[in-house]
């Protein structure tokens, strides 16, 4: 007689221990959490695609062309650009560019004993801000402001920011970029501007729609002296050697 082999029983798996049902605040949290991965990959992207391409318009460009019927704006490249303009709207807005990394902690200290936000703004800040976001004071749009700048710091060189900071600045009402603002106030290119030129075209940065470079006032032309004597000093002690050229 020939033994069979016995089937083996195949054990039962134990049933799967039922999951408790997601709550409504879960769900809003992880949503949320999709929401803020999203926006980060959307301003990723846009930093690394304006690494080397001219950004379009802004929003306040687009609110202003709206509102105006038009605006006048020209890209030029950094090479199309007089090199005095660069150390000139450095001398008149962020003299320490060079050497930090978005922030003025400096600056900012100094500006939160004044009780105001004045001078604190870097130019790596007021380009996250133009190129990215909205105009007006938020303590969103800041926070947004405030992730987005060193991002675009650690991607950008020193000498991109300044050449987009340079073509999406408001020089007058309507006017964009120092390609048009040298046209309209002077009828010449920005590669032509002269030191003089460069300095009163910085001067009217903080309030393009009350200043004018072409009629300046008194203030104006005081604050045009002290931009040019300020970048013939960063030239001098190496504060503009990060994004101009040493030959």
């Amino acid at each position: 007689m020939v033994d069979t082999p016995k089937k083996s029983r195949k054990k039962a798996e134990p049933a799967p221990e039922p999951t408790a049902p997601e709550t409504k605040g879960a769900r809003i949290k992880r949503w949320f959490l999709r929401g803020l991965a999203g926006i980060a990959a959307f301003y990723g992207v846009l930093i690394l695609l304006f690494s080397f391409l001219p950004p379009p318009i802004n929003l306040y460009q687009l609110s202003e062309s709206w509102r105006l019927g038009g605006i006048s704006k020209d890209w030029v490249d950094w090479d199309e650009i007089a090199p005095v303009m660069g150390r000139s709207v450095v001398a008149a807005e962020d003299a320490n560019f060079c050497l930090h990394w978005g922030f003025d902690m400096a600056a900012i200290r100094a500006a939160a004993e004044q009780g105001g936000n004045r001078g604190a703004s870097t130019l790596t800040q007021q380009v996250a801000k133009n190129v990215f976001l909205w105009q007006g004071r938020s303590w969103l749009r800041k926070a947004i402001e405030a992730g987005l700048t060193p991002l675009v710091e650690l991607v950008w060189s020193k000498q991109r920011v300044l050449e987009v900071y340079l073509n999406v600045a408001e020089f007058d009402e309507g006017v964009f970029g120092v390609q048009a603002a040298a046209q309209h106030y002077f009828g010449v290119d920005a590669r032509d501007l002269s030191a003089l030129q460069a300095a009163r075209l910085a001067a009217v940065l903080p309030d393009p729609k009350g200043r004018s470079a072409s009629k300046p006032s008194n203030f104006v032309r005081k604050r045009t002296g002290a931009i040019m004597s300020g970048a013939e000093t960063i030239q001098a002690d190496g504060r503009a050697d990060c994004f101009q050229s040493t030959d």
